[in-house]
């Protein structure tokens, strides 16, 4: 099974999948100063020509860290906002092939309270459950994205790759 090294997440590193932006202890421009400060603008997401954004949570429980799915949207963004732990999460370029590029996929860990918008056609999935039990992840979407606009490549076994690096058992 071949293996991946995730990687801290980085602008330049994650730049040609979307942006992301720590929501918890913003480093921003702002309006304001203490007691209330607003740091505006901070990621962006086309949720393509629907005028509805639907948010909803994707729970992730601590499972084996092989990636053995993924799926994409051709449409729109997909926002994903690790709330209460960090996590790994697996994303491949958008490429004009239906299948997953193999040789193309990269780990990221987000940091809990990190908001990442994924762009249209950017392979990604569930994200994996890193160093707690579970970690239940804002995910915002155009209403019924999943059943619309979601295409999921099942990877063949011998195509499995296992994630690892500093921390992952």
């Amino acid at each position: 099974m071949r293996e991946i090294t995730w990687k801290k997440l980085s602008i330049e590193g994650f730049a040609k999948y979307g942006t992301f932006a720590n929501m918890i202890n913003p480093v921003w421009p702002k309006l304001g100063a203490e007691p209330i400060e607003f740091f505006r603008d901070m990621v962006q997401s086309q949720l393509g020509s629907v005028p509805l954004v639907s948010f909803g949570v994707c729970r992730v429980v601590k499972r084996p860290f092989v990636m053995d799915v993924s799926e994409y949207h051709d449409t729109c963004c997909e926002i994903v906002l690790p709330q209460d732990g960090d996590v790994l999460m697996h994303v491949a370029p958008a490429v004009p092939e239906k299948e997953f590029p193999f040789d193309q996929a990269e780990v990221f860990l987000v940091p809990r309270g990190t908001i990442c918008s994924l762009r249209p056609g950017v392979w990604h999935h569930a994200p994996y459950a890193f160093g707690v039990q579970v970690v239940n992840c804002l995910i915002a979407l155009p209403e019924r994205t999943y059943m619309n606009d979601c295409k999921v490549f099942q990877f063949p076994a011998d195509r499995h790759m296992k994630i690892v690096g500093e921390g992952v058992r």
